[in-house]
């Protein structure tokens, strides 16, 4: 790989524009067109996580946009891939911070220009299209799940651009499982070389040969840029649409004094943000033109070109660094989205994680969150322990009151086998009693009627002891009047069953007397005309008298 500068010497020039589109309501892309770096970032995760995520990725970036280490292009491979693993890492820790950004991530396209050569990265499903001689090649491959069944065979590439799952990426920069680490190519680069980078809003409806033949139609680059989104957004696009346009200028004069120059623009969401990126190039940045109207007719732009800006397209924003704004009053805001900004001691100023003063503030920011992690975890730990011990004294609170309640109640029970009162409830909690015995009577729970015995098992609760006591004597007096009751019942019994024995004594007796008389009467041939009870051998006994007569 050559580490010297080439022979001939080329520029960049390079635009972008970005809408939101006619569906979404804000825009999640990010891009920027510099004169040695462009780069186009596709956000997702919710309304503010994809226009975060893409925002820090493009910041994370830009310092390529001048650290081009004397041309040596390996160096620069690296600090690209460096770059992008740091947007991978600051994403990550403020989805950790802020929960509701949880989720989020962002692909990333990026082309530089080192020493006649382009250092391209790449992950996700955003494109790079490289038209060389007019034909345009795709220089990037998706990681989408669509691709993968293309490259395996599954599907055609035309089913795919109807499936319903071709918005499903399966590598990204962000709060994902999944290998953050970008493709790297290298590729000499050609005069009149012409990039185009854009997100899946337009690759994902406009074909390749219409690509192709607006980037050979339109030499000017924003022309051809806001003809390319807005042909998208013609064909039915749903998403943000973004597209960067480059290309390379050969410098026949390398030291001439008039060289090609141009502000670096950023466009979508991280144009909301051109402060700190201005601190990290160290000169100006401006706002991307945005799209114009697609309905109005080509004399209608014209007269827009002629004329002022239209109130409906405000003018584009430029943000100084910040040594101008402090001069110029304004208030410096050095924040990145979680890189630090450092200020070397020559006053310049860089976020490039390859440079050892910025790498020692990302160590060092590292250990402060680490360290404000551990006290936050200490503070929740006894922020726990607190709740528990409160809980627990609540809880022995709840249980002592209802223990001190428990004990102002009273109820008779069974105790081995007799009345008994006790002080507290007839429960208990755990295995442990609730009750214990403070007089035990003589009454025998078997010399009971069985409602009383079964009132008794449950146990008959009282609001007092006096109350208690009182109920045992009503007891007491009842078991005496069932006692009594009991042995009337049993007396008269008894005398019952002794006047059925007289009966059936005489009776037998009766009997007798009659075969007696029968017999004395027949023998003696008396009728007396009284007879013994049983009539019938009365009867026939007077009939034998009658005769005997």
């Amino acid at each position: 790989m050559p580490n010297s500068v080439a022979s001939q010497t080329l520029f960049l020039y390079s635009t972008t524009v970005s809408d939101v589109g006619t569906v979404r309501s804000n825009n999640q892309d990010s891009a920027f067109a510099g004169e040695h770096l462009i780069a186009i970032c596709d956000g997702m995760g919710g309304h503010a996580g994809g226009d975060t995520a893409s925002t820090i990725a493009i910041r994370s970036l830009a310092h390529i946009e001048h650290d081009d280490v004397n041309g040596d292009v390996s160096t620069v491979a690296r600090m690209m891939e460096t770059s992008v693993m740091a947007a991978h890492d600051a994403i990550v820790g403020k989805a950790k911070r802020e929960r509701k950004l949880a989720g989020m991530g962002t692909t990333m396209t990026a082309v530089a220009l080192v020493a006649g050569y382009w250092v391209l990265a790449h992950i996700g499903d955003s494109r790079a299209y490289l038209l060389r001689d007019g034909r345009l090649t795709r220089m990037t491959q998706d990681h989408s799940y669509v691709q993968h069944l293309i490259d395996t065979g599954r599907i055609s590439p035309a089913e795919a651009r109807n499936h319903p799952q071709r918005n499903v990426v399966m590598r990204v920069l962000g709060d994902f499982d999944i290998d953050p680490h970008p493709d790297i190519a290298i590729r000499a680069a050609h005069p009149t070389d012409r990039w185009m980078l854009c997100s899946d809003g337009l690759c994902g409806v406009l074909e390749d040969s219409t690509i192709e033949q607006t980037l050979t139609a339109y030499s000017d680059q924003e022309e051809c840029a806001q003809q390319l989104v807005s042909m998208a957004l013609k064909a039915g696009s749903t998403d943000n649409v973004t597209a960067v346009i480059a290309d390379a200028t050969l410098a026949l004069d390398a030291d001439a004094f008039d060289l090609p120059h141009q502000t670096p623009l950023v466009a979508g969401a991280a144009s909301a943000s051109l402060e700190p990126i201005a601190d990290i190039l160290n000169e100006p940045v401006a706002t991307a033109p945005m799209l114009r109207d697609a309905n109005a007719s080509p004399a209608q732009r014209a007269a827009a070109l002629i004329q002022s800006q239209p109130a409906s397209q405000p003018s584009p924003r430029v943000a100084q660094p910040s040594a101008v704004r402090e001069e110029n009053g304004e208030r410096a805001n050095p924040d990145t989205g979680e890189i630090p900004v450092i200020q070397k001691r020559d006053g310049h100023v860089t976020d490039d994680p390859n440079d050892p003063d910025v790498a020692k503030a990302i160590h060092h920011e590292r250990q402060t969150q680490r360290k404000e992690t551990r006290k936050r975890g200490r503070r929740n730990r006894l922020i726990a322990i607190l709740i528990v011990i409160a809980a627990l004294a609540l809880a022995t609170g709840g249980a002592f009151g209802a223990y001190r309640w428990s004990q102002t109640k009273y109820f008779i029970g069974n105790a081995d086998g007799v009345v008994a009162v006790y002080q507290g409830v007839n429960t208990n909690v755990f295995g442990l009693a609730l009750s214990h015995e403070v007089k035990r009577t003589n009454i025998d729970i078997d010399s009971l009627p069985q409602a009383w015995r079964d009132q008794l098992q449950d146990g008959i609760t009282f609001n007092s002891y006096d109350e208690a006591i009182q109920h045992v004597q009503v007891i007491r007096q009842e078991k005496s009047n069932f006692n009594d009751n009991s042995n009337t019942s049993k007396s008269s019994g008894d005398a019952g069953n002794g006047t059925s024995d007289s009966s059936d004594s005489s009776g037998s007796n009766g009997t007798d007397g009659d075969s007696s008389a029968g017999s004395s009467q027949t023998d003696g041939g008396t009728a007396d005309g009284t007879a013994g009870d049983t009539g019938t051998d009365a009867s026939s006994t007077g009939t034998d008298g009658g005769d005997a007569q």
